[in-house]
């Protein structure tokens, strides 16, 4: 066959059609997340879970998850997140308060049962969530969400052999801690307080290297530490909860539908993170676990409870000095109430 113009145009648009045919649609943005809680902390990664799973089912954006620490250790996240090495981490703000000083009101002595009996205070859009993200964004980080809520207050929880049932029998016992707000309040109160991750709280526990913990229950559940504990003093401690971060660089590099995906998914995960873990696993499953394993619950005297509230002023006019006084005591009385 003789070669025109016309045959040749007509050859080139028809193999054009049959590569457009044949060719992929546009891959969709993976965004690669991270958090070193292993699903056996289920009450924590309900919600992380969750979104995770929304969040992939997008049409807008595909997620590369690592959880249990698998790609990064709880101290690793922050500065990968900083350096791009991951797009969104998920952490618990205890573990961050020195390099994030505003996450610090999640930790406070005196203030987080405030916080954790009232859930709309740090909701997601609330004023604490928007003065807490305006201080994240002079470090280049972003707060998608605080899953709804602080978690239930950390107790302190011992071993049989010296169970702490009064502030008084705190003096003199080695505590493990992990956040600046239970360290200083533990000190303050005559502990010696040990920093041990909750990945080697078992075998301290076992072998005596510390005779109690400050912990949330699902640190205890989510590495049976009830199988070396007695007792658990309910003197709300500290609180943290788990936040949902991506820089607000990676933020603001997303397009209009894959923040609006990203929004969609922590939607999902404000409304049911805390409130499953706070309202209905605790509740029906894990302190139930507890009662069964005979951990004796010692519950804080009137007077014990006013002595907390006293000791706490030392931690807050510390984080005070760090935040600044002028945003953290507004901080205080957002989540305290007592300004709306």
């Amino acid at each position: 066959m003789t070669t025109t113009r016309r045959t040749l145009l007509g050859s080139a648009a028809a193999l054009a059609g049959a590569l457009a045919f044949a060719a992929p649609a546009m891959a969709e943005t993976t965004l690669t997340g991270v958090s070193y809680l292993p699903p056996s902390y289920k009450a924590l990664s309900y919600g992380s879970a969750g979104f995770v799973e929304r969040l992939d089912a997008s049409d807008a954006i595909a997620v590369d998850y690592y959880d249990s620490g698998k790609l990064l250790k709880a101290d690793e996240q922050l500065p990968a997140l900083r350096s791009g090495t991951i797009d969104f981490m998920f952490h618990t703000t205890s573990y961050i308060t020195r390099s994030s000083p505003i996450l610090g009101i999640t930790g406070l002595p005196g203030v987080v049962e405030a916080l954790y009996e009232n859930p709309g205070r740090i909701a997601k859009g609330s004023p604490l969530f928007e003065l807490m993200n305006e201080e994240l964004a002079k470090e280049d980080l972003r707060m998608i969400s605080m899953m709804g809520n602080v978690l239930e207050p950390e107790y302190v929880w011992s071993t049989g052999d010296g169970a702490i049932r009064s502030i008084d029998d705190i003096a003199g016992k080695k505590v493990r801690v992990v956040s600046f707000e239970a360290t200083k309040l533990m000190e303050d109160f005559g502990a010696a307080a040990v920093r041990i991750p909750s990945s080697e709280l078992y075998l301290a526990l076992q072998r005596g290297t510390v005779d109690a913990a400050v912990a949330n229950i699902s640190t205890v559940v989510g590495r049976s530490l009830q199988e070396q504990l007695g007792a658990v003093y309910t003197l709300p401690v500290t609180a943290f909860g788990i936040g949902l971060f991506m820089t607000t660089k990676r933020w603001e590099a997303l397009s209009d539908e894959e923040r609006a995906a990203v929004e969609d998914a922590a939607a999902w995960f404000e409304e049911n993170g805390a409130r499953e873990a706070n309202d209905v696993i605790y509740p029906n499953e894990f302190w139930p676990m507890m009662e069964e394993a005979g951990i004796e619950v010692i519950e804080p005297t009137a007077e014990e409870l006013e002595r907390l509230e006293a000791g706490s002023q030392a931690v807050i006019d510390a984080w005070l000095e760090e935040v600044g006084p002028e945003v953290g005591r507004r901080a205080i009385a957002l989540a305290t109430g007592a300004e709306s």
